[in-house]
């Protein structure tokens, strides 16, 4: 009986750890996002060339391209990311894989437009040596009215 009770113990411990392990993930993914937006309003591209993977693909209303393509137009001010009003983040993790979902306002500059749409953004990250790297980002316009003033 006692070795019972000390096996669900350990068994429950494990748990919680394994737990603990992937909330600490899903923070470090959440933090991550929000200081990728403002590397993204600051045009920081030296940070965001570290956070994107040589692989990296990003989805827009004008179209889809790669890592080098983003870098340039965010560097050029083609499209500068001003603010996002981020008003929900979740986040699920399958093995080494994040996927976040960002319900945002996005204040931008596209074209020298100043323009503002309601988003669903998909990122996708991938974890290689304890390292999380994005992998993806998708814009989705929403239907629903911008909530930023």
């Amino acid at each position: 009986m006692k070795a019972f009770i000390l096996g669900l113990c350990f068994f429950a411990m494990a748990l919680y750890v394994a737990n603990a392990q992937s909330m600490n993930d899903e923070q470090k993914i959440l933090a991550l996002s929000k200081q990728k937006w403002v590397w993204m309003a600051d045009k920081n591209v030296d940070a965001l060339n570290a956070l994107f993977d040589t692989k990296s693909v990003f989805v827009h209303m004008g179209g889809s391209w790669g890592k080098t393509q983003e870098l340039s137009i965010i560097k050029s001010g083609g499209i500068w990311y001003k603010k996002a009003g981020v008003y929900t983040a979740s986040v699920n993790i399958i093995g080494n894989t994040a996927i976040l979902l960002n319900d945002i306002d996005l204040l931008a500059v596209v074209g020298g437009n100043e323009v503002t749409h309601a988003f669903m953004v998909t990122e996708v990250y991938i974890k290689e040596n304890d390292t999380w790297k994005m992998g993806s980002l998708t814009f989705s316009q929403l239907l629903r009215p911008v909530k930023m003033k």
